[in-house]
């Protein structure tokens, strides 16, 4: 027996899918102009899905769907989480806020901003990391943009030391972190140390855009 899989935005109707055996078996087009109406409700009218993202966009696609054939075509461990990495304004977090609505509700991720996590742990201490070291799937908007802040007087690495608690909690319950950067390999080392960036190469895919793209913000 086959069943549509579909989502539905402001009274209309999109057909992602169809659900066999339990299944859903995405068709790629309808995706696709399913996210394009989707982004302009999330982020205004002048949204719009990028040919030259295309690439990008399919990677994103084949992880979040669990797309096994694909991604194993593709060097992508279903495993691990995606580290989405660019140059500022190509559309990291648009796309990785996007994606996760593909997906059924108990599997979308939530999204911060690692800016605003280490302004609470200024204001809250370290009760705030505790906050998201819990065993659910997260993305890190970001990584790198935030700064080494006091809690009376401590400093601390906010955001490494939230990647090395994520890191203990994705080899002991498999637990998936995402995240995305304009930072390079040797730039998030220097920012969060060694020890981090080896943990991150276990815990990411990496997906990156081209260094050259444009700033669709502009």
């Amino acid at each position: 027996m086959e069943n549509h899989y579909k989502t539905t935005e402001e009274g209309k109707e999109f057909i992602l899918g169809e659900i066999k055996d339990n299944i859903i078996h995405y068709d790629i087009a309808k995706t696709l102009t399913y996210l394009d109406v989707k982004g302009k409700l999330l982020f205004g009218s002048h949204f719009k899905i990028y040919e030259e993202d295309f690439k990008i966009i399919y990677r994103l696609l084949i992880y979040i769907i669990r797309d096994k054939a694909n991604c194993k075509k593709h060097d992508i461990n279903l495993n691990k989480g995606i580290l989405l990495t660019g140059p500022i304004g190509c559309g990291k977090t648009s796309l990785m806020s996007l994606i996760r609505h593909i997906v059924p509700k108990e599997r979308q991720y939530q999204m911060y901003s690692a800016r605003n996590i280490s302004f609470e742990y200024q204001k809250d201490g370290h009760q705030i990391i505790e906050n998201y070291i819990k065993t659910k799937s997260f993305c890190f908007d970001d990584l790198g943009i935030e700064q080494n802040l006091k809690h009376y007087g401590n400093d601390c690495n906010v955001m490494g030391e939230i990647l090395l608690n994520r890191y203990d909690l994705w080899t002991s319950h498999k637990v998936i972190t995402h995240a995305t950067t304009n930072l390079n390999a040797q730039e998030l080392e220097e920012w969060y140390g060694n020890r981090v960036r080896s943990r991150m190469r276990q815990l990411f895919n990496l997906v990156a855009f081209d260094s050259e793209s444009q700033d669709k913000r502009k």
